[in-house]
């Protein structure tokens, strides 16, 4: 359990409640609170605006804290209370049902998350956070598992390329995988091509940094089978089709797709789910030198399709088409990809509505409906097949940046689709993996979209191990 959350107040002192109201219902609230309270929240003028907090005293010490909710769009707005509240034990007051309970542990627990790893010690020391008395009813075991998840794919994300190069992604899923007693193989280097990965190896050959398929198995054989596939790529350049600078800006993130795989399978092997689960990552970094591949070549792929390059910056559809390749020749029942694959697709849906593809209206129908009940956002676009011909190549099987200026996030996943034939349902998230307008408990940087309802769905199909 994270260190955030307590059973109850430790100084054996009356823990300092928390209340949340919607403006819709201010003059309810002021009416059923303490006198005191409410002409202390009137002197200040409080509205329950959108993030407005109150902090209410009660002689020298804090007595109570009031959140405005707004008209209560933000599921997660309770995070601000631990992202401003000091050190101290608080508990759940009044607050509406829809944010209470898991949602509200959740919400305080998000908001404690914080990337220190490049600022200076702070002179005295770790900053003390403050801790929630666990809700009634509320499995804090199973909150602080979500939120730890989804905190290692932020870590990952949100560390720079100098420190996060293949080698580094490898090293953080070989940890991952010691500590749920997993042996984890690696494919590096020339060795791709030798073990027909050629996909991989042409993206990754031009970096100092060798490409590697990091692969690992956890759970019973007999386990129905579930397989992630992340996009790793460390840094992208764009290649020789080179990024501008702003482009490039950002493009730490672009391993976020691996980042989020490795947040979602520590859930599900920390819950012992009842699942044979594998995971693929294909780590490169895509860089200029001698060595770089170029638009025009035409690349065999471990699927035996070949591969014509219409642009060097289309390169995370190329290393998921190995892996996905592989991945499906063992017909899982479930097959994830999961990437920071295209602009396109931030055009459509923007930074906090990734898209997904999938032929399967059950699972697509699941998806929306946990997406939905877990707060974690993500809308269905569809495989329009009418756009197959847009993935032809003239002079190969298919293109990875075909000429036709519309609808890049579909033709992406049609893409990708081409090296699925065998597995018995498959979706692809082309997530942004980045926040980009500061929200509570999600601060601008690294985000681990669509996990928590990829969790919810796998353990509500398979459950836990008996």
């Amino acid at each position: 359990m994270l260190e955030i959350f307590e059973s109850q107040s430790r100084s054996g002192e009356k823990p300092i409640l928390l209340h949340a109201v919607l403006k819709s219902d201010l003059e309810r609230f002021l009416e059923s609170r303490p006198q005191a309270e409410s002409r202390w929240l009137n002197a200040i003028g409080f509205a329950a605006k959108e993030g407005e907090l109150a902090l209410v005293p009660d002689g020298a010490r804090l007595g109570s804290a009031v959140l405005g909710l707004g008209p209560g769009r933000d599921p997660h707005a309770l995070a601000l209370f631990s992202e401003r509240l000091p050190p101290g034990t608080y508990a759940l007051g009044e607050v509406p049902e829809a944010f209470s309970g898991g949602r509200a542990a959740y919400a305080w627990a998000i908001g404690s998350y914080s990337f220190e790893r490049y600022r200076a010690p702070r002179k005295s020391g770790r900053k003390e956070l403050p801790h929630l008395v666990v809700p009634p009813g509320v499995d804090a075991d199973a909150v602080s598992r979500i939120a730890q998840g989804v905190f290692l794919a932020r870590d990952l994300i949100n560390t720079p390329a100098n420190d996060m190069g293949p080698h580094e992604l490898e090293h953080a899923a070989r940890s991952l995988a010691e500590r749920y007693g997993v042996r984890l193989s690696v494919i590096s280097g020339d060795a791709l091509i030798s073990a027909n990965y050629p996909l991989i190896h042409t993206v990754g050959r031009a970096s100092s940094r060798a490409p590697r398929l990091i692969d690992f198995v956890w759970g019973a054989d007999d386990g129905p089978k579930v397989t992630l596939v992340g996009k790793g790529v460390c840094f992208d350049t764009g290649g020789l089709d080179l990024k501008n600078s702003s482009g490039m800006l950002t493009m730490k993130k672009d391993m976020g797709g691996a980042a989020c795989v490795l947040g979602l399978a520590q859930m599900v092997m920390d819950a012992r789910l009842a699942v044979r689960l594998r995971v693929m990552i294909p780590a490169v970094e895509n860089s200029v030198s001698g060595s770089a591949y170029r638009p025009g070549d035409v690349i065999p792929s471990r699927k035996g399709l070949h591969v014509e390059i219409g642009n060097t910056d289309a390169e995370g559809r190329l290393v998921l088409a190995d892996a996905l390749a592989e991945a499906d020749t063992e017909k899982p029942a479930l097959l994830f990809s999961l990437a920071t694959l295209t602009g396109a697709a931030r055009a459509a849906t923007g930074m906090e509505l990734p898209p997904f593809f999938t032929d399967d209206e059950t699972l697509a129908a699941d998806l929306m409906r946990l997406g939905t009940k877990e707060h974690d956002p993500l809308w269905r676009l569809p495989l329009w097949r009418s756009y197959e011909p847009a993935v032809d190549s003239a002079i190969a099987d298919v293109n990875n940046a075909p000429d036709y200026p519309l609808a890049g996030a579909i033709t992406a996943a049609l893409f990708i689709n081409r090296f699925i034939t065998e597995s018995l349902s498959w979706a692809h998230f082309d997530i942004p993996a980045w926040t980009d307008r500061p929200k509570p408990g999600r601060r601008k940087g690294a985000e681990a979209n669509t996990i928590r309802a990829l969790f919810a769905l796998i353990a509500e199909r398979y459950g836990k191990k008996t």
